[in-house]
């Protein structure tokens, strides 16, 4: 979306700082999540498979919400939608309470109050995601929007981390009953703080493109699904291939640290990658911003991408184990702000939010994807070979991104030049 006057009208930290403070919330009550509901299997005597549902449950409905919720804030604008998002989101964790106690339902069991917990939060999420995208990219302009980008993308990444902490704490100190009232109860107070203080964004555009027609947009502006092709690489890689098998990756080649086993070092392992993440995510968004070339900034994290998976693949060791995860964190970090700016520059003032529902999509598919293909590979054909593989994946996506979106950034910034002069 070009940028406008209009920017200079809203207050961005105050609006972004919302947000940010909503997302994290969201990532913490997402994560307290993960530690606690695969235990509960043994508690309340729901199946592995049911465990299995429950938890993929809210990744389905957000990948199906997507681009309706995009729809949704177009039309409508930001404001309502996103409030809406803050307080399911809140609401979810209640669910889950509910899910511990039936006898309070006596219509519903156990499995489909947690099922349908994490649907409302998948619900939620989806106008979370996609209006915090469509608001930061409404309020900034193309000269500052990679720092906010990723300043409220580092709250997502460091939310969820936070979150697995603070789930197994407070299981274990009190309760699964007050971890989950306690994620409920922030996710309610960044409801209140996001009905106080974000506006009504809405397009300034009479007409926005339909759900029916976006396959027609993505076909005119193919950027936009190039942009999704290495959102979909990096989340498959990342969230799918690299986050569910580390642990047997750490087990099979006995990976310790100090005291812990494999299985615990894995999650310090993966701990690791995403405070690496979060903290590259911080720094990228604002990096674009003063380089100019928003897809330029993504080259050195994808080289730095692949070199973590080769350090995986090559050396099975406890340092370079620590190296490779590391630089794997860098790379996603360094992607995802730079392209979803780029997003923003390019998108059609009255399609931002459908835009950003695509984006998602791509990264939600790929998230899911990865785990089934993963672990599958991994005992056909090895961890080695697998993280080998996903190195030459990340080569291909660093060579289209250099014939397509590099190419097409770098006109751009020519053309920019000239009128400039």
């Amino acid at each position: 979306m070009p940028s406008t006057a209009e920017t200079d009208d809203y207050h961005v930290p105050t609006i972004v700082g919302s947000l940010i403070a909503g997302v994290f919330i969201g990532g913490l009550g997402g994560g307290v999540a993960f530690p606690t509901l695969p235990t509960l299997g043994a508690v309340l005597g729901i199946s592995p498979l049911l465990v299995g549902v429950i938890l993929s449950a809210n990744r389905i409905t957000r990948t199906v919400m997507n681009t309706p919720a995009g729809q949704i804030i177009d039309r409508m604008g930001t404001r309502r939608p996103m409030v809406l998002g803050f307080g399911l989101q809140g609401a979810a964790p209640f669910g889950y309470v509910l899910g511990l106690h039936p006898e309070w339902v006596p219509l519903l069991g156990a499995a489909e109050l947690f099922v349908a917990a994490r649907m409302v939060w998948g619900f939620g999420s989806a106008f979370v995601f996609v209006g915090s995208f469509s608001t930061v990219v409404h309020v900034t302009s193309e000269a500052n929007r990679g720092q906010w980008i990723g300043y409220f993308r580092g709250a997502q990444s460091i939310g969820f981390p936070t979150g697995l902490v603070a789930g197994g704490l407070l299981t274990d100190l009190y309760s699964y009953d007050v971890a989950f009232a306690t994620a409920g109860t922030l996710g309610l107070v960044a409801t209140g703080v996001a009905a106080a203080v974000l506006p009504d964004l809405r397009p300034s555009v009479e007409t926005t493109t339909s759900l029916r027609a976006l396959p027609g947009l993505i076909r005119r502006e193919p950027r936009i699904a190039l942009v999704g092709v290495v959102n979909f690489t990096v989340r498959f890689l990342f969230a799918g291939v690299l986050l569910s098998t580390i642990v047997l990756y750490a087990t099979t080649y006995d990976i310790g640290i100090g005291e812990f086993s494999a299985v615990g070092a894995s999650g310090l392992i993966m701990a690791l990658s995403v405070l690496f993440s979060g903290g590259t995510t911080l720094i990228s968004g604002r990096l674009s911003d003063a380089v100019g070339n928003r897809v330029f900034i993504t080259l050195p994290a994808l080289a730095t991408f692949a070199f973590g998976f080769v350090a995986l693949g090559l050396v099975p060791t406890l340092p370079v184990t620590l190296i490779g995860v590391a630089c794997i964190g860098i790379g996603v970090g360094g992607t995802s702000p730079p392209l979803l700016a780029y997003l923003g520059d390019i998108s059609p003032e009255g399609d931002v939010g459908k835009v950003g529902g695509v984006y998602n999509v791509f990264g939600d598919l790929g998230s899911s994807a990865g785990p089934l293909v993963a672990l599958p590979f991994a005992v056909r054909f090895g961890f080695r070979a697998e993280y080998l593989a996903c190195a030459g994946l990340v080569a291909l996506t660093f060579l289209l991104v250099v014939g397509t979106l590099l190419r097409d950034q770098t006109a751009r910034g020519r053309v920019s030049k000239r009128a400039g002069d």
